[in-house]
């Protein structure tokens, strides 16, 4: 058995749904990883109780005006930070300070870039969950990781898979690489019915727990077009090669094809501890606190192409993915404000993947851009959307 690596760890966006099951697996690896810095958004309270459970003597908080109320309520020896320059602050201290050799990168959407890059930058190893950082910055993010030495391990359950079963073949042997979707909710409405769909209708995901921002890109769609950027990026892969199936029942979280026609899958429950912990102890295999599949009941998998007409979102990440540049980094903020907005009951539903799609259709990409054009890009993104709706 091959023994685990003794990992000193950042958690960046601990207080979320990856970050709390994060802390899940931590505690079950018997002090083979030790939490030394932790960051969230806005939860100060829960990141204070998290600061007190491990001992990490570094956190940080996104959200400024949480920081007094943060710092009063943490342990006397951890320091605190605050803003999104105190996240990116809070990587390098660790590092400096603590050791820390690997970061959890799992703050959801564009915020998590900055701190991202600085952990790649330090040569940190990376367990990925925030795809948004591979979506945006691939271009950047994956030579800057081969330079400095830092492994990006996928934790997204579909791209873990992948990542998996990939290791029966070389990187030439591969046909394609098939991306797995429940389907959301809607898998089965109309596109009347989805277009008009409420958002207590599109938080219901029939089979995982996630937080709201992914679980309404889950019945858009948008999860996996972004899925397919992100796989482009961290495979290596022509967008050609990528496939999206709908898999109701989320246990073959996804499939290489090979060239001999071989397809080898990864099976297993919808419990996201799985693949993180795959993350953290990689190469490695133990025993741990993620849910077992039985095979006990009757089961059945099914298969389907998805559907373009009720899910047009989905082509915008094949599009955004093969004009490259800064047209990832703009599919995502367009979609960011366009979720944001409908959760606020400021649009319909169908109205965040129709206006997505115009911004990202008036949107003249920039090749090989800097990170200063994809953060200009990020931003243009976000402005031409909210003029969309006007």
């Amino acid at each position: 058995m091959t023994q685990v690596r003794s990992r000193r760890l950042v958690i960046l966006g601990s207080t979320g749904s990856i970050g709390r099951s994060t802390l899940d697996v931590v505690g079950a690896l018997n002090g083979t990883v030790r939490v030394v810095g932790l960051a969230a958004g806005s939860g100060w309270e829960a990141l204070a109780r998290q600061a007190h459970d491990t001992g990490a003597e570094y956190v940080a908080i996104g959200d400024e005006s949480h920081y007094d109320r943060l710092r009063a309520a943490l342990p006397a020896a951890t320091t605190a930070l605050a803003g999104a320059d105190g996240l990116v602050e809070l990587v390098d201290r660790a590092r400096d300070a603590a050791d820390a050799d690997y970061t959890l990168s799992a703050i959801v959407g564009a915020a998590g870039l900055p701190a991202t890059l600085r952990a790649v930058e330090r040569g940190m190893d990376i367990g990925l969950a925030n795809k948004e950082s591979l979506v945006i910055a691939g271009s950047i993010l994956m030579p800057l990781a081969r330079e400095r030495g830092a492994a990006l391990l996928p934790v997204d359950s579909e791209h873990s898979a992948i990542f998996q079963c990939l290791h029966s073949g070389t990187h030439a042997e591969v046909r394609r690489l098939f991306l797995t979707a429940s389907g959301g909710p809607f898998r089965k409405w109309s596109a009347e019915r989805i277009d008009a769909a409420t958002v207590d209708e599109a938080l219901a995901h029939p089979t995982w727990s996630m937080g709201p921002k992914i679980t309404i890109d889950s019945a858009t769609m948008m999860n996996k077009a972004l899925e397919v950027v992100e796989a482009r990026w961290l495979f290596d892969m022509p967008v050609e090669r990528i496939e999206v199936l709908v898999h109701p029942e989320s246990i073959v979280h996804s499939m290489v094809e090979f060239v001999d026609g071989s397809i080898v899958a990864q099976l297993g429950a919808p419990d996201m501890k799985t693949p993180i912990q795959y993350a953290l102890t990689y190469p490695a295999r133990v025993a741990g606190v993620a849910t077992s599949l039985s095979w006990s009941a009757a089961r059945s998998l099914n298969f389907e192409p998805a559907d373009p007409q009720r899910f047009p979102a989905l082509a915008l990440g094949f599009d955004a993915a093969r004009r490259g540049g800064t047209c990832g980094a703009v599919l995502n903020a367009a979609n960011e404000v366009a979720v944001e907005l409908f959760r606020a009951g400021k649009i319909r539903f169908g109205e965040i993947g129709r206006l997505t799609a115009r911004v990202l259709g008036r949107h003249q990409s920039i090749e090989s851009p800097t990170l200063k054009q994809l953060t200009a890009a990020d931003q243009w993104a976000r402005q031409e959307l909210q003029g969309c709706r006007i």
